[in-house]
């Protein structure tokens, strides 16, 4: 049949950046949203569009869950669609004039989701519903008919254990769930006593329209990718999915049948980057090194919203890139262990996945930063989300508009200021829409199985006391990107706290005070070589006791070979500043100088 060349796919933002990476509330289950849907269409200033203050009295006193909860979601939501970086810049000006939570109420209250789209949204929260019974059996029994998995395949099923990156997850999870979905668009009037949709009922077009925050497709491979109404509105798709021109309305089990029929693996998701993506050429990488090390992306083919990058098993390396093919990309760090990894350009998203001892600097990341399961990790970001969950003694230096959010199972996280700048970074910013303020990096919020759990701000304790701390300004440095580029940013955007400017300031003076100390002591000739000897040998000790010697011997500039890729001269890739090396690591920019 000429429809079986028409293929529809899970969008992956929505799983990627929509759900939330903890198993959600009870209240959000499929009972409640059918109620929740149908309330919705039957209130006045619920539907097309739902407003905040609806939202909230929906989840406060219909659901009886916490304000900060429904925000956490409405928030969630509008960072996902689309806004344009003047919208970003304008909404952050606006609340960084509020001094009260009532102002803070006012500005809200201008804001609205799309209804229906919104419902879904909430919905595939259940993708990271624990199930009991996978818990208990495991995955499927293969069958005869079962092939061995290739070593693509594998690596895929390794780095997509996070259901979010998964899309696989995401096509089985639409699969399973593709007529309770489609349900929650049917308007009240064609549903059942039980909420449930009658077999001959009836989804408009506009309804139909929602389906494309989750799917997507294109009528035959190589042909430009479509939202799911317009597939399903014209040629082959038409007639199988009934659409009527007359009533703009299609009969809901043909609807049905025909997206079971089309449904297929996204081909811009995460198997087919891994299977086929284009190797990344980097500035900084030392032969033998990076021979374990697989690093993918498929900007070069995948449209907007599908763009990745990939990078898993890097060890021992310091890494560094700024260029078009990472700019608006969704970036995954996988398995990265005693790396330094620098991505500076504007990025779409941002998963750092099971790595350890390791150090990540980003350039601005437009929706989230995802950080799971590693341990002992340095990130430092600009970006509209922090989420770290899993994780043990990691640092997270940020600047966000958001509270950074803190899932299960984290122990001895650090919550830092953001502390660094490269010469592009405010260009950067401004184009994903992020601002200097509001900054929330030190109030947290803390979503576990059962809701939120609020700390008082400023505490070093939590219901898990060992959860998470606020880094004390004793133990504050700053790092400096040690790389040569273009731009006119000079300094920290929007300064440092001024507990932290102040640490800052005392370990100035104690420096000054200890080179005039060192002058006022009057060494000779013989005496100066032999105290600054002494303080080389301290010095060293202390890079190779904090693991920065390595951090700086990997910054040694590369030969100009490798600075080629198959594309010709990598001119968009940071160039190691030659001239000087610059501490990465602890330290205020002062070099190891006796005197």
């Amino acid at each position: 049949m000429e429809g079986d060349s028409v293929s529809i796919w899970p969008r992956m933002e929505p799983f990627l950046l929509g759900a939330l990476q903890v198993a959600p509330s009870s209240k959000l289950s499929l009972h409640y949203l059918r109620k929740m849907a149908t309330y919705v269409r039957t209130r006045d200033g619920c539907f097309p569009v739902l407003g905040w203050p609806m939202w909230r009295h929906i989840v406060c006193e219909k659901l009886q869950l916490p304000e900060d909860l429904a925000w956490l979601y409405f928030e969630t939501f509008d960072l996902l669609i689309g806004h344009t970086p003047e919208e970003r810049l304008e909404w952050a000006e606006c609340l960084s004039q509020c001094s009260s939570k009532s102002e803070l109420d006012l500005q809200r209250n201008k804001l609205s989701v799309d209804t229906l789209q919104f419902l879904l949204f909430l919905y595939i929260q259940q993708l990271n519903r624990v199930s009991l019974r996978t818990s208990l059996i495991g995955e499927e029994w293969p069958s005869h008919c079962t092939r061995s998995p290739s070593p693509s395949d594998r690596e895929a099923k390794t780095s997509s254990q996070n259901k979010n990156w998964d899309d696989q997850a995401h096509l089985s999870f639409v699969q399973s769930h593709l007529a309770e979905i489609l349900e929650l668009l049917v308007e009240p009037g064609q549903l059942s006593q039980s909420g449930q949709a009658l077999r001959d009922c009836q989804i408009s077009l506009d309804a139909v329209r929602s389906l494309g925050l989750l799917l997507e497709g294109s009528a035959c491979p190589g042909r430009p990718v479509q939202p799911v109404h317009r597939l399903l509105t014209k040629g082959p798709l038409q007639i199988q999915a009934g659409y009527s021109t007359l009533s703009r309305s299609f009969p809901l089990h043909k609807l049905l049948s025909c997206l079971q029929r089309s449904l297929t693996l996204n081909p811009f998701g995460i198997t087919a980057c891994l299977r086929s993506g284009k190797k990344l050429a980097w500035a900084q990488q030392v032969e033998g090194a990076m021979k374990r090390a697989r690093i993918a992306r498929n900007t070069h083919t995948a449209p907007p919203g599908s763009k990745m990058v990939l990078m898993s098993q890097v060890f021992k390396q310091t890494l560094a890139k700024t260029s078009d093919k990472l700019t608006g990309a969704n970036i995954k760090i996988h398995r990265c262990s005693d790396a330094f990894i620098y991505l500076l350009s504007p990025l779409r998203s941002v998963s750092v996945d099971k790595c350890r001892d390791s150090m990540v600097v980003l350039g601005p990341v437009e929706t989230s930063v995802h950080i799971h399961s590693c341990h002992n990790v340095r990130v430092v970001c600009v970006a509209g989300r922090i989420a770290i969950g899993a994780s043990s003694r990691c640092t997270i230096h940020a600047l966000t508009p958001t509270r950074p959010l803190l899932l299960p199972g984290n122990t001895d996280v650090t919550l830092g200021p953001f502390h660094t700048f490269y010469p592009s970074l405010e260009d950067h910013m401004a184009s994903v829409g992020l601002a200097v303020v509001p900054n929330a990096w030190d109030r947290p919020l803390l979503l576990g199985t059962e809701g939120l759990a609020n700390p008082p701000v400023n505490t070093s304790s939590c219901p898990d006391h060992a959860c998470f701390r606020l880094l004390p300004p004793s133990e504050f440095h700053t790092i400096v990107v040690p790389f040569q580029m273009e731009g006119d940013t000079c300094e920290v955007p929007g300064g440092l706290p001024p507990q932290y400017q102040a640490a800052l300031d005392e370990k100035d003076k104690r420096i000054q005070n200890w080179q005039k100390t060192v002058m006022e002591a009057r060494l000779n000739k013989e005496q100066r070589k032999q105290f600054q000897e002494l303080v080389e040998v301290k010095f060293h000790e202390w890079l190779l006791e904090t693991g920065h010697r390595q951090e700086l011997d990997s910054l040694i500039p590369p030969t100009i070979a490798s600075l080629q890729d198959s594309n010709g001269p990598a001119a968009d890739t940071a160039r190691v500043n030659n001239g000087k090396h610059m501490r990465t690591g602890q330290g205020d920019g002062h070099s190891p100088m006796a005197c």
